[in-house]
């Protein structure tokens, strides 16, 4: 019998409805690279498709061996652990099919590309004309527990940094680690260049974008003798779809490895030593599939922050926060990096997010309340 190949992409999923569309378009862009196979898609929560919804799709047509990539710009908690869990229990149900999954985006020329567009377009649109000796770039990672993830928007920072020869760069969170989006800026206002550009590096929008544009709004509002620029975020620029088409190809070729050197399960991070050999499970099966009832009611597509006001003013809104110790679950699967990078799991249900060690830094975690 011969082998069917479908693809399946692996995405993190939103309440915001337009970055759930936005995840669609990506997939309809590798389904133009991909004619001859199935490609489906699905989401690791509060939206639907959920994965598994793709993965029955692609058994319906007949796939013998399924080509799963995440979505996912870094190799984090969603990609090491969310994602190969779902993947590994659909295993266990179907042996019938096998399933082999990629590496995430990463750090790579193309994306530097992308991202080098989304910039070079902010600076197209601004009415004045600034040296980019007198600008500096504010570059804004998602932020994870996972100090290697973190590290890699730093080095995105250096290469864009470098490429345009801005006279200074930055990088700063919306989240979980630090700085964040607010005392990066405040930062970066006292060192004196005449024009700063906030570039959120993110696939998609949502409510996290969004409380960054804002966020440089009110910082920029305090320091008016400085020019503010927001450039775009990634979408489904065409360098991000050869980058994923290309992941696909190396689960093909052999070459699937994540950089695991880095990783704060294997290896002893400074000051994520007490992570090494820890369970890597996923938890998000509490939010799995929520589809509309998880949707945002406050804004149509475009996210406009709506949410975060409503909070800060005293209402009540469901904000889902992957901040370390928000909250604690009850799963346990084993998972696989590529092809040399397994780990053990224990079935202890007692799962629960192992404290971030610097959770109390002045301009992280705890400060995202004042951030505004």
């Amino acid at each position: 019998m011969s082998e069917k190949l479908g693809l399946m992409i692996c995405g993190h999923g939103s309440r915001n409805k337009g970055a759930v569309k936005q995840f669609a378009q990506l997939a309809a862009g590798l389904t133009e690279r991909f004619p001859d196979w199935p490609v489906e898609y699905g989401y690791l929560e509060f939206a639907n498709p959920v994965i598994h919804d793709g993965l029955n799709r692609l058994r319906e047509q007949g796939c013998t061996r399924v080509l799963a990539v995440p979505g996912m710009l870094f190799a984090a908690g969603h990609a090491k652990n969310d994602i190969p869990s779902v993947l590994n229990t659909y295993q266990a149900m179907h042996p019938e099919m096998t399933i082999s999954y990629g590496r995430e985006l990463a750090v790579d020329t193309r994306m530097v590309k992308a991202a080098a567009a989304r910039v070079q377009e902010a600076i197209d649109a601004a009415p004045g004309d600034v040296p980019l000796h007198d600008t500096l770039l504010m570059v804004v990672g998602r932020g994870s527990s996972d100090p290697d993830a973190n590290s890699n928007v730093a080095k995105i920072t250096r290469l864009l940094w470098e490429g345009f020869g801005f006279g200074w760069a930055e990088t700063c969170y919306s989240g979980v680690t630090f700085p964040l989006v607010g005392p990066g800026l405040e930062h970066a206002a006292k060192l004196g260049y005449k024009r700063i550009i906030v570039f959120p590096y993110f696939l998609f929008t949502g409510v996290l974008v969004q409380r960054i544009y804002n966020t440089a709004d009110e910082v920029a509002a305090k320091h008016p003798d400085i020019e503010f620029l927001q450039a775009g975020y990634l979408n489904d620029h065409p360098q991000v779809i050869d980058t994923m088409a290309d992941r696909v190809q190396e689960i093909l070729q052999g070459a699937n490895l994540m950089n695991c050197q880095m990783c704060k399960y294997r290896e002893q991070v400074l000051g994520f030593e007490a992570e090494v050999g820890q369970a890597q499970e996923s938890h998000h099966h509490h939010v799995e599939g929520l589809g509309a009832e998880a949707e945002c009611q406050l804004c149509a597509e475009i996210c406009t922050g709506a949410c975060e006001k409503l909070v800060q003013s005293g209402g009540h809104h469901h904000v889902h926060s992957h901040e370390p110790g928000g909250h604690s679950h009850d799963h346990s699967h084993g998972h696989s990096h590529g092809d040399d990078h397994a780990h053990g799991h224990s079935h202890d249900h007692g799962h629960h997010h192992h404290p971030y060690p610097h959770a109390d830094h002045p301009h992280g975690p705890k400060s995202l309340n004042r951030e505004g």
